[in-house]
Parts: structure tokens; C-alpha cells; sequence
């Protein structure tokens, strides 16, 4: 439902008249960017007023704040941070956040002040560089309404922040923080802010708010784990693991003086300093300028990072203060829990939880380094993964929206959302269906089906127009076709994977489209919908078209002879390959083993799974061969890699979610918990501990309650919810 405020949104002067581009397109448009202001990115802005609170017994109700911002905003009740956001969204349906402020107000005046952030780059992180910048307000105790942003706000632009270099796929500013041109105290209830202007009304803005159906994040300090002095002014700092979020620090030095701050993911060769150029193509390297009093260093944009080294003026530095301050999208840690005796799998399973939960934010993103993007062939992996460790089918639910609403673009949907970074992969695209499914399987949704089950009839009628005279599809020309990434982990694939791609029909879009349309036939069996089923039909030309019968495997490509890992791996996984094919590529798998990527390991192990194979699955899943997660784990892993090993892609970020395969097979085949109805109203328990076993227990949070399963010396101890059917094999 879209909001009607009371409330106008406040913006900066400068983007008054500015044109607001539309910057969606589809990726092959001859779309050519607008040029953007430079003077305007990198935009810092504070606005801010003050507000009476007469009412404050201990047993009063909730006071909301409803707010948001463009593109992006921090606020601050009485001094003190009480959330950030929205989600990224387009103004056809923007999101605001409501949150509870009831315990930062004191009786009398409060103030509420909002540092808002325009950063002015076409990437996959922010919906920028449309000159839409700004904020809005109401601040509502019952059907009071306490306060609202109007003209008699005071605003300024901040100057104490100014950009350095753009870097990763410009995703981000490294940040040059000048504590002179700082304004002490702005955030607080006696700050006078008669000096400021009042803040600028944009009647024109054309946003339509929707409250953001999941909550801000979850925002945090965590102390390293170890601090040492390599020399004066010189400190190396370790948080134990990789993180999302900010470094803060404190320090009180001769005006003018510098410090420089420089962050990263792992230690240079040497061992002795950070590597702030990252591997992934980021520069952390940020420096700020003390004023002569006591100042505080904190960026506003976020990093991924582990290390981080301090040099400055020995005198002016106070190594106690040295925090990061952590985001994500909430987690209760102990909301999902996995312990075996095998340490190895243990490990395994930390890295991907670590690696998920930080790479949750107001989205799923597919690194929280490089990109920062939610991509919609990784969200099958990560989304998945999420609803596990979460027990929250919140955030994934939003992914499928939003790819949905991206059909606004084009039909057969966008690969990135949110963002103004177009760009479309044919094989993310035939996935959007299985995750609906796959979120319906964990939240027993049924209205949310129905109510994105016209975009699955939309998304099949696109992907109709590539279909020859068999129903296969070939020439999908207006989209990535990937197979699978990096590009030398595709096992030798044979067809011209160009963008846009060689002429001819191939095996991994078409095993993907007759995926799409049997999780179509699933949708309208859900909904009691009839459809015209056409999956024998697809799955005859399917094997016609690709099957060896000499080999008993499928080849990559119609006049192929190759028999990649990714031409067979979904054919069994979908029961397309013929009963005689099975084991043969079984074998071919188990010979193979991970010729492929971290993303396309998820439908490798899923594969064996169907046909049985779970003795093989948790074999290569646990392995430390030269392509696995143990792998990770010997190159110093704390969260899941992009690739296999830092030097197998050319710019591997060393977070990753979309490499977290092992949670739900561990979870759902292994110890073999799964919903055996529709949102955990009955628990399918099947499981297939493997012999090297002694010892497992897992807990795990769904709708119902906790689930607790243990495994010792070859018998079970379960407990799972009152009024919970289990079925057991």
C-alpha cells in the first residue's frame, strides 16, 4: 500500500530543476549516459529540527519514526544513531522504514537529525546518479503526529567528506575526512543550528512509498581481536574474521596533521601490511585530517574487511578506540547452529554462514566489496542459505519482488536489482521461478504465489520468442548466456559464449528453460491453475537434441561432441537424462568432480542428491581438493571465496554467499531436515550421515519453534515442535 504522508520531502537546493533521468534500459539499448554533475557526488547533507515529547511513562506505547531518503541515510535521535537506510528501490515503489524510537526521547525537547547521502554513480549498489536526492519524515506517538520534514527544517551541505577515487565497478568513494571543516555536536538537542538554511521543499518529487518490508539492519561495534604497535604511529589491527562496515577510531592531534587508514581483506605477501588494493579491484585507502581537538574517524559508506593500519602521529593516536562498526541485515547466531566430528565440515559450514550473514545487507549481495550487487542467479544459492541460518524468509521474499518488478524493464527480467547497472543473464532469469517455489517450500506463502504467478506466464511467453520449431530454445541473443563463472571454470563448454552469444541452440540455457517450465507446472498444480504441459514435449527435443547414447551423457551443443560437467549435472538434477544416463554421469561427476564454479557447485551436489548419490555429494563437499571449500579454508578462509582459491579468478572477492552450497545440502541431505509441507508444517527427517560420523547436532529456528536434532554413536535424540508432523524415511 503506498503511504500518504503528511510530510513533504526536504532536498538539497542544488537539485532543485536538475532533470531526473530515467536510467533503466535493457542492456543491449543503444543507451548512451548522461554525464552527472561531478560537484554533486560524493553529497553529503545534514538536516535536522527539534520536537516536544510531553508523554513519557514507563508504560507508554511505541513512537515511529517513518523515514526515508535518497539516496541513502543515517538518522540520529538526541545524539544517538537509531537506524539507516532504505533498500534501494526505484520511486515507482520506494521504500521507507518505520522503526521504534520510543527509548532515545526524554521528556521535553528532542531533536532528530538525518545525515543523507547522494552518491552520483551508475553501479549495482545505489539507484544514483538521477539527481533524485532528499528525505522525509513523521515522527508518530499513536495518531499524534509529533513532527514532520517541512520548510522549517535547517539543512547544510557537510564538507568534511570528500570523495577520493571511485573504485571496484565505481561502487564506491574512497573517503578523505577533513575533521577541521567538521561541525561539532550537529546531532544534538542544544546544537544551534540558526546559521543553516532552511531546508528546500521539492513539490515535484515523484516517489510512491511502500513500507520496506523487512527491518533496517542490524548495526554494531566489535573490538579486534588483536592490536599491535608495529611502530611509532604504526598500528595493525585484526577483527579475527572478515566483516561488513565501517572502522572508527578517535585521536587528538596538531591541526593539519594526517592520518592515514588503510584497510583490506587479507595481509601483503610479506605479512606485515594490509593489501588495501585488493585483489577485487578495490582501493581502501582513506585519510583524514585532524583539527586539534578531539575528533572521531568513522566513513559513512561501508567495506568488506579484516585488517585494517593505522599510521599517524604516534602522540595523536588512541589505539583503545580502534572498532569496527559491524552491519548486516539482523541475525540470531544461535537461530541456526551445525557441530559434527569432522572438524573440516565444521569449518566449512562457519565460512558459509560467515559469508552469507555478511553478505545480507538491505539485500542480498553478491560480494560486499567489488559490487555489491543482488544478483538473481546468485539469490538461488544465497536465498536458499539465508532461510536456513536466518530462520527469516523476509529478505528473500523482497528479492523476488523486486526481480519481479524489474520485468518493468524487460519481461524476461533484469540479472542485477536494485541499481542502475543494467545487465541480463538468460540463465538467472529462467531461475526466478524455482526461487518462488523454493520460498514457498520454506514460508508456506500462498498469497504471495498467487500474486507473482503472472510474471512466471510473463517471464514463459518471453523466452517463447527464442523457441525453433521443437520448443528448444536458440539465439538468445539479447542476454548473457553464462554457464558459468569465471569463465575458465566452465570444464572446457563448448559454444561461443560471446555477448551476445554465437548462433545455435545449447544445452545449459535450454536445461534451465525446461526447469523454468516444470517450476511453472509446480506453480500451477500450487494454485490449481490448468496449464498446457509441454515438459514431455521439451524434455523428447531436449534429449534429441543433446543426448550421446554411445557416451550416455549430453553434450554442450548441437554438433558438440564435449561432454562438459554443466551439460550433465542439469539434466540429472531436472530428470531429464534417461535412466540409462544416471550412472554414467555419475561417474562423469565423480571424475570431474568440481570442474566448475562455487555458483555452479550448488547444482552439481544438488544433482547427486536427486539421484542418490549422497555419499559422493558430502565427499566433494568436504574435500580440500585444489577446487573446494577445504581449499578456502588452507588459504585462510573466514568467509565462503568467490572462487575456489584467491588465485583461481583474476579478481576474487573473499566474500562471496553465492558459495554457501554446503549449508543446505549439510542441512536439508545430509542431516536431512527439510519442510515436508509448505512452511515446516511437517518436517521431512531423512537423514543420511555419512559413516566417518560419530557425532552431529543441529538446531535450527522455523515458524513453529526450534528444532533440535541429535546424532551420538549411531542414535538420534530429536525435538522438534508441538503439533509438527515429522516424516521419516
Amino acid at each position: 500500500m503506498t503511504k500518504r504522508w503528511q510530510a513533504v520531502w526536504l532536498t538539497d537546493p542544488d537539485f532543485l530543476g536538475m532533470p531526473k533521468p530515467d536510467l533503466f534500459h535493457k542492456e543491449v539499448a543503444s543507451a548512451s549516459a548522461p554525464s552527472h554533475a561531478p560537484e554533486l557526488r560524493h553529497h553529503h547533507w545534514y538536516v535536522r529540527t527539534t520536537f516536544e515529547v510531553n508523554d513519557m511513562t514507563p508504560d507508554r506505547g511505541p513512537v515511529y519514526l517513518d523515514i526515508s531518503a535518497d539516496d541513502y541515510y543515517k538518522v540520529y535521535i538526541n545524539g544517538v544513531f537509531a537506524a539507516q537506510g532504505p533498500a534501494q528501490s526505484d520511486t515507482k515503489h520506494y521504500y521507507y522504514n518505520r522503526v521504534d524510537i520510543r527509548d532515545a526521547l526524554r521528556p521535553g525537547t528532542n531533536a532528530i537529525a538525518v545525515h543523507v547521502y547522494y552518491q552520483g554513480l551508475r553501479n549495482r549498489a545505489y539507484n544514483s546518479a538521477d539527481y533524485r536526492q532528499g528525505a522525509i519524515a513523521e515522527i508518530w506517538d499513536g495518531d499524534t503526529l509529533l513532527a514532520k520534514t517541512d520548510e522549517t527544517w535547517k539543512a547544510i551541505r557537510a564538507m568534511d567528506n570528500r570523495p577520493g577515487e571511485a573504485f571496484g565497478y565505481e561502487t564506491q568513494f574512497t573517503e578523505h575526512l577533513d575533521s577541521r571543516a567538521s561541525i561539532p555536536r550537529w546531532k544534538d538537542v542544544d546544537f544551534d543550528a540558526a546559521g543553516w538554511s532552511n531546508a528546500a521543499v521539492d513539490a515535484n518529487a515523484e516517489y510512491e512509498f511502500a513500507l520496506q518490508p523487512t527491518p533496517t539492519l542490524a548495526v554494531y561495534e566489535k573490538k579486534p581481536v588483536h592490536t599491535e604497535r608495529r611502530a611509532p604511529g604504526r598500528y595493525a589491527i585484526d577483527f579475527g574474521e572478515e566483516v561488513t562496515g565501517q572502522f572508527s577510531m578517535k585521536a587528538k592531534g596538531e591541526a593539519g596533521a594526517t592520518v592515514e587508514i588503510l584497510s583490506g581483506e587479507e595481509l601483503s605477501a610479506d605479512g606485515e601490511s594490509v593489501r588495501y588494493e585488493l585483489r577485487c579491484n578495490c582501493f581502501y585507502r582513506d585519510t583524514w585530517t585532524l583539527s586539534g581537538g578531539e575528533d572521531a574517524f568513522e566513513t559513512y559508506d561501508y567495506k568488506g574487511f579484516r585488517y585494517v593500519e593505522v599510521r599517524g602521529p604516534e602522540e595523536a593516536l588512541r589505539p583503545d578506540s580502534f572498532l569496527a562498526v559491524v552491519r548486516h541485515y539482523p541475525l540470531e547466531e544461535d537461530r541456526c547452529t551445525f557441530l559434527c566430528s569432522d572438524e573440516r565440515t565444521n569449518r566449512i559450514f562457519d565460512i558459509c554462514k560467515n559469508g552469507v550473514k555478511y553478505g545480507s545487507q538491505e539485500n542480498y549481495v553478491d560480494c560486499p566489496t567489488r559490487e555489491k550487487g543482488q544478483y538473481l542467479g546468485d539469490n538461488t544459492v544465497i536465498g536458499h542459505s539465508h532461510m536456513l541460518i536466518s530462520g527469516d524468509p523476509r529478505l528473500y521474499r523482497k528479492a523476488i519482488e523486486q526481480f519481479a518488478r524489474s520485468a518493468s524493464v524487460c519481461e524476461g527480467l533484469m540479472a542485477v536489482v536494485p541499481g542502475h547497472f543494467m545487465q541480463e543473464i538468460a540463465d538467472f532469469s529462467l531461475q526466478w521461478p524455482m526461487q518462488l517455489l523454493e520460498y514457498y517450500r520454506y514460508s508456506g506463502d500462498l498469497d504471495f504465489l498467487k500474486r507473482m504467478y503472472p510474471q512466471v506466464e510473463r517471464l514463459l511467453r518471453y523466452f517463447e520468442r527464442y523457441e525453433r520449431e521443437d520448443g528448444l530454445l536458440r539465439d538468445v541473443f539479447d542476454k548473457w548466456n553464462l554457464v558459468d563463472w569465471p569463465q575458465e571454470l566452465r570444464d572446457g563448454y563448448d559454444f561461443e559464449l560471446t555477448r551476445p552469444v554465437g548462433p545455435g541452440c545449447h544445452n545449459v540455457v535450454n536445461a534451465f528453460y525446461l526447469g523454468c517450465v516444470q517450476a511453472a507446472n509446480d506453480i500451477r498444480g500450487l494454485l490449481g491453475i490448468a496449464g498446457d504441459d509441454r515438459l514431455t514435449e521439451l524434455k523428447n527435443s531436449y534429449i534429441a537434441a543433446f543426448y550421446d547414447p554411445a557416451a550416455g551423457l549430453f553434450v554442450d551443443a548441437e554438433g558438440s561432441r564435449h561432454h562438459a560437467l554443466h551439460s550433465n549435472a542439469l539434466p540429472l538434477l531436472f530428470g531429464l537424462a534417461p535412466e540409462e544416463a544416471v550412472p554414467r554421469i555419475v561417474r562423469l561427476i565423480r571424475e570431474k568432480r568440481f570442474s566448475c564454479g562455487v555458483y555452479f557447485a550448488y547444482f552439481v551436489l544438488k544433482a547427486l542428491i536427486r539421484a542418490g548419490e549422497h555419499d559422493l555429494a558430502y565427499e566433494l563437499l568436504s574435500s580440500d581438493d585444489e577446487r573446494s571449500w577445504g581449499n578456502m579454508l588452507k588459504e585462510g578462509a573466514t568467509t565462503c571465496f568467490e572462487a575456489w582459491g584467491k588465485e583461481q579468478k583474476w579478481n576474487t572477492s573473499l566474500c562471496h554467499p553465492w558459495a554457501s552450497a554446503p549449508i543446505p545440502l549439510l542441512i536439508e541431505n545430509i542431516v536431512g531436515l527439510a519442510p515436508g509441507k509448505p512452511g515446516w508444517s511437517e518436517i521431512l527427517f531423512r537423514p543420511r550421515i555419512p559413516a566417518s560420523w560419530t557425532y552431529c547436532r543441529v538446531n535450527l529456528q522455523v515458524p513453529s519453534g526450534p528444532i533440535r536434532v541429535e546424532y551420538k554413536d549411531g542414535a538420534w535424540e530429536c525435538a522438534f515442535p508441538e503439533g509438527i508432523a515429522v516424516i521419516r524415511s
